[in-house]
């Protein structure tokens, strides 16, 4: 499998879930580092819907890049760590603003 970076946006599989967990085989962006993702055989995304969502920011975030055929939302408040054999074909990359925007609202989030 090709490297798997920071910023990118691809296909995972998020099955099994419970509750209101984001599930089935969706995008998510890649938000931990290189480094980790290549190291520790896992990574920390956050899922994309191509649903409008009923909260805007720091839960949900518009993907303003051009490079998918539909309007996609980041949904910050999903955040997963998956292994790397649940992560399949790129599909594109967020813009460097928009995943820091992403970490803002986590740490919005958090409390931090």
């Amino acid at each position: 499998m090709a490297r798997i970076l920071r910023g990118a946006v691809h296909w995972a599989d998020l099955d099994p879930t419970r509750g209101h967990e984001q599930s089935g085989r969706r995008p998510v962006l890649i938000l931990s580092a290189d480094v980790f993702n290549e190291r520790s055989g896992t990574v920390i995304a956050v899922a994309l819907t191509t649903q409008p969502p009923r909260a805007g920011f720091p839960l949900t975030l518009e993907l303003g890049s051009a490079q998918f055929p539909k309007p996609a939302w980041i949904k910050i408040s999903q955040i997963r760590t998956l292994s790397v054999q649940r992560i399949g074909r790129r599909l594109g990359s967020a813009s460097s603003e928009e995943v820091a925007r992403v970490i803002e609202g986590l740490n919005e989030i958090l409390g931090a």
